[in-house]
């Protein structure tokens, strides 16, 4: 559940990355945790699948596997009712090149002006109580999948796509970009059976 302090919107969320990485050589996951906020599930959400999704960022191989990992273990601890987010030093202790998060920031800014503009609390009862614990059953289905989704090519932009969609949804509070959350899930697991499979 977000909490009063948390960002409302995909700016605030990016300017709390900005002012809590600048100036580091390099940024650790529990630097990301930091800057969202330690009960934000939501953002946490939102900015595994933009690290995901961004340029020079989420082609490194193994960076959509390790953020997959830390929503598995985020939306778990929610589903569990935590109030804060606990993470293993092995995984918050990991780190990517704070210029890279940097650029890749400056390439959502303008689909994030965009974005904000278009949500709005919308069918909010599947944001809140079972809606949102479903979100989260979905989104930990996308993380186990990030493995798989880093052996076929394009696959994991469209997971990162479907966890961005889910954490703005959860922040907004937007039930109708949660329904586009999942169609998206659902094309990109197609995707990932038919090639596979092909």
């Amino acid at each position: 559940m977000n909490q009063p302090d948390d960002p409302e919107n995909l700016e605030q969320l990016l300017d709390r990355l900005r002012t809590h990485t600048d100036g580091q050589a390099q940024v650790s996951v529990a630097d990301i945790l930091n800057a969202v906020g330690e009960r934000s599930f939501g953002p946490v959400a939102l900015v595994a699948g933009l690290v995901v999704v961004a340029p020079l960022i989420g082609d490194i191989p193994g960076v959509p596997t390790l953020l997959g990992l830390l929503v598995l273990l985020t939306l778990g601890q929610l589903l569990f009712r935590r109030h804060s987010i606990w993470l293993p030093p092995t995984l918050a202790t990991r780190k990517l090149e704070q210029a890279k998060l940097a650029k890749g920031l400056d390439w959502v800014e303008k689909p994030a002006r965009y974005l904000d503009r278009h949500t709005r609390p919308r069918l909010v009862w599947l944001t809140r109580g079972p809606g949102q614990y479903l979100m989260a059953l979905v989104c930990m289905a996308v993380a186990l999948a990030m493995p798989t989704m880093e052996v076929v090519p394009f696959s994991a932009n469209g997971g990162g796509l479907a966890l961005m969609a889910f954490g703005l949804a959860m922040i907004a509070r937007d039930g109708l970009l949660a329904l586009f959350a999942t169609s998206i899930t659902l094309g990109t697991f197609w995707f990932v059976i038919s090639g596979l499979m092909g």
